[in-house]
Parts: C-alpha cells; sequence; structure tokens
C-alpha cells in the first residue's frame, strides 16, 4: 500500500532577524500559496501538516480551506538553523556551513542545529505518519533546509546541491511503501 507526502516548501518570506518563528508571507508569497492550493487541489488530501512556523503555516493554509481539513502543526517539523538564533551571519556563511553540514552531519555553527540532530527530531514525526496515515496523501508545509535533511535521511542523493536548487514554494511529492521511499517528483513547475 503506498503513502504519498506533498512536501510543500513555504513561499516567498521576508527575512527578519529575531522574527524566525512568526514571519508570515510577503505579498508574492500569498499569491504563490494560492497558486499550491490551485495545484493540489484536484488531488486527493487527508491530512495537511506543518511546521508551526507562520511561513510554512500559510504557504498551506489555502489548500486546507479549500479542502475542509485542519492544518495541524508540529514543532518537531521546524526549520533547522544551522547557527543560534541569537546572532546574525552573512548569507555566504550560512550556504557554506550548509554545504558543510551534508558532507558532515554532525557539523553546525555555534548554537546550530545538525543534520544529525535534526533528522532525530524531525524522522519520527515522518515514520508516525506513515505508520498512522498508511496508504493515505499528506500535506506537509516546509521549509527548505528541514525538507532536503528529511529526503536525504531516505536517499542520501537529496544533498546540498538538491537545497541549492529548491525554490520558494516548492513541492515534491514523496511516495512510500510502508517506511521505504520508492519515488521522488518534483511537481511545482
Amino acid at each position: 500500500m503506498k503513502t504519498t507526502i506533498y512536501m510543500v516548501r513555504h513561499a516567498e518570506s521576508p527575512y527578519i532577524f529575531g522574527q524566525e518563528q512568526t514571519r508570515g508571507l510577503s505579498e508574492e508569497g500569498l499569491a504563490a500559496a494560492r497558486k499550491v492550493a490551485d495545484i493540489l487541489e484536484g488531488m486527493e488530501v487527508d491530512y495537511i501538516i506543518s511546521s508551526n512556523y507562520a511561513r510554512a503555516v500559510q504557504t498551506v493554509q489555502n489548500l486546507a480551506e479549500r479542502k475542509g481539513l485542519p492544518v495541524i502543526e508540529y514543532e518537531q517539523l521546524r526549520e533547522r538553523a544551522i547557527k543560534g538564533l541569537e546572532y546574525e551571519a552573512e548569507w555566504e556563511d550560512l550556504v557554506k556551513a550548509i554545504e558543510k553540514s551534508f558532507v558532515d552531519p554532525d557539523f553546525a555553527l555555534e548554537g546550530g542545529e545538525t543534520t544529525r540532530e535534526t533528522q532525530q527530531r524531525a524522522i519520527p514525526i515522518i515514520k508516525k505518519l506513515l505508520k498512522e496515515h498508511r496508504g493515505k496523501n499528506i500535506v506537509i508545509g516546509t521549509h527548505g533546509n528541514i525538507m532536503t535533511i528529511i529526503m536525504n535521511y531516505y536517499n542520501k542523493d537529496f544533498g546540498f546541491d538538491f537545497w541549492n536548487r529548491t525554490s520558494k514554494p516548492d513541492i515534491y511529492k514523496m511516495t512510500f511503501s510502508d517506511n521505504q521511499l520508492d519515488s521522488v517528483e518534483k511537481i511545482w513547475d
């Protein structure tokens, strides 16, 4: 029996230091979130979950309203902070750190979370969903880094280069047999 997870990376959200959890989508992001709903509306969706970060919830909210489903939030699916949230860093430094974290899963900048630590908090939720909603279609409102880290757990081909090619928003259809990943298909165009 196949279970499908649609990973929906959040739409455009203006970066505001100190508001990692609460910052929402830009006007462009809100329009893209409606397009996400348009794409997934014709597909059977049984369950919608999300990171508890506002931008991820907002990206799947239109779909949830159209389907008459709640968005169930999981704090464990929050974005991975490669550095501590109490200090700023240059984007180029963060990208280098993210790249290194896919080679060395125990690497993070000061105060940050490693790839391994992120998988240890997120993968139990994915396994729980696959077990409890076997044969169903699940939409997950997510973030680029944690989405890639989750996908990397199931297939090491999903690493830094994949992360670097993703867009905001983005949609990937992951098909599972039990807890085994069978295929991944990009849905967002």
